[in-house]
């Protein structure tokens, strides 16, 4: 969340810290995706240009600190926090260049994706390549339990891709599963870094358990965000095609909402504009004026507002979540950290 977060002067040095760390990170992110086949190399050169937020490393590093519990901030962070930080990140892009794949995206962080300027075939074994990278790296520098919570969580965002796939077209997918969906393709990452950085820093059981709670409500509530942008931002703002997620006939929580709550001539006029979306996508392109009067009708519905509580809501347990967690300036980061969740633009 770098560049979102106002940060107040007495967290400046955990600010200080975390991009140290970060630094840190790139370079342990480098090194082991370093390779002297050349093809190979320009494909992991570019994408590390995908690294935008570094929401999951952060998290890493942060529940690191605020788990450590102490005021030494230059000697917190531990080889063992930055190798699993760079971990957790490759597993991320890993599910970004397959995502890509699957949506037919073109624009991913103001640049071309993988399979864009290259091909289909390319783009999936590069996201593979990442993934065994991940694990050898995370088999070399952190502990057994470590690793095996990295597998784990692969197994759960796999699923959950398989999950969303088996909705895809479903204009009848109800709430309960669309929080299935993406607690397992986008919160389990980001609750694993989390509890990751706690158990790198020796705290215990019953903090990291509650750190990972933290990040999964956070992470919820960010693809709830994503949502919100799919249908509300404009691309050179968030940095990535808009309106794909209709265009693939991925249903939204806003979207969710209206197609429930809408009385049945609405719902008809929503289903014909999803298809146009649809056709629109299956040629590579985006309906704007579907995706605008679907805009519409989601706003006068009162599904934009009812997805931004629900965000906030989620927000509000992560920090409930805290509670027992040792009072620092890093747990505090935290706090205003899960703010920017819901108020970023990107």
């Amino acid at each position: 969340m770098r560049g979102v977060l106002d940060i107040p002067a007495h967290l400046e040095p955990v600010q200080a810290a975390l991009a140290a760390g970060l630094e840190r990170v790139a370079d342990r992110f480098e090194a082991q995706l370093a390779t002297d086949i050349p093809p190979v190399a320009r494909l992991t050169g570019h994408v590390e240009r995908y690294r935008g937020k570094m929401l999951r490393p952060t998290m890493v590093l942060l529940c690191g600190l605020a788990a450590g519990g102490g005021t030494d901030l230059d000697k917190a962070l531990t080889d063992e926090h930055v190798a699993l930080a760079a971990v957790v990140e490759m597993v991320h892009m890993a599910t970004l260049v397959h995502d890509d794949v699957l949506d037919e995206a073109e624009v991913r962080r103001r640049g071309q994706t993988v399979n864009a300027m290259t091909d289909n075939e390319t783009a999936v074994i590069l996201g593979d390549y990442l993934i065994a990278s991940a694990y050898h790296l995370c088999s070399s520098a952190g502990s057994k339990q470590s690793t095996i919570a990295v597998g784990d969580t692969a197994m759960i965002m796999t699923a959950g891709e398989l999950l969303q796939l088996a909705h895809r077209g479903d204009w009848s997918l109800d709430e309960n599963t669309y929080f299935e969906i993406v607690h397992r393709k986008t919160a389990a990452l980001i609750g694993l870094a989390c509890a990751l950085g706690a158990a790198a820093s020796r705290a215990g059981r019953e903090i990291e358990a509650a750190l990972r709670t933290y990040g999964e409500r956070c992470g919820v509530a960010f693809q709830i965000q994503d949502d919100l942008l799919d249908l509300t931002g404009e691309q050179r703002t968030v940095g990535k095609s808009v309106g794909r997620d209709l265009a693939k006939g991925k249903l939204t929580l806003p979207m969710v909402h209206a197609l429930q709550s809408v009385g049945p001539m609405l719902r008809g006029e929503m289903l014909t504009l999803i298809e146009a979306a649809g056709r629109a996508g299956s040629a590579g392109e985006t309906d704007d004026e579907a995706v605008a009067r679907l805009r519409e009708i989601v706003t006068e519905a009162g599904s934009i507002e009812h997805a931004r509580a629900a965000a906030e809501r989620l927000v509000g347990d992560a920090k409930n979540a805290l509670a027992i967690v040792p009072e620092t300036p890093a747990r505090e980061f935290l706090q205003v950290s899960s703010d920017a969740v819901v108020d970023r633009r990107f």
